[in-house]
């Protein structure tokens, strides 16, 4: 799928690999990058999982935001999304999967969950993984 226009373009640099190092070209992001322990690392730095959990999580947030203002509704206070990435092996390598957990106070929850799923068709991370990995979303 092409974009019909580039909005904006992130830039980052990693360098080491899982025990390196990851700086923004704005260097607003630099962390220090190391293997979790349960992967024989030292655990003494963030992870390419964390990082992608806290990047889909924050992204599905601003996708529920979205079709909340196309609906004329607003986010109720409190919402907040617990992402949770998983790696192991596949027959091929490596791969990921991702399971929220999405807390909508007070929405009810047929509400919630048709807002749910409206983010997850326009959510670029959403997009991005469809048919690709397993996207579990709970409503909570």
């Amino acid at each position: 799928m092409s974009l019909q226009q580039v909005l904006y373009t992130a830039h980052a640099t990693a360098t080491g690999g899982r025990d390196g190092r990851a700086v923004s070209s704005d260097k607003l992001l630099d962390v220090a990058l190391a293997r979790p322990k349960e992967m024989g690392g030292n655990g003494q730095g963030t992870n390419p999982e964390q990082l992608f959990a806290a990047g889909y999580a924050a992204c599905f947030l601003g996708a529920m935001g979205f079709v909340a203002g196309q609906q004329k509704k607003h986010l109720p206070a409190g919402t907040a999304i617990d992402a949770a990435v998983g790696i192991g092996p596949i027959p091929a390598g490596f791969g990921i999967e991702v399971k929220m957990d999405i807390t909508l106070p007070g929405l009810p929850r047929d509400e919630a969950e048709a807002l749910v799923a409206a983010a997850h068709q326009v959510c670029p991370y959403s997009n991005a993984t469809r048919g690709n990995i397993s996207v579990t979303l709970n409503v909570k």
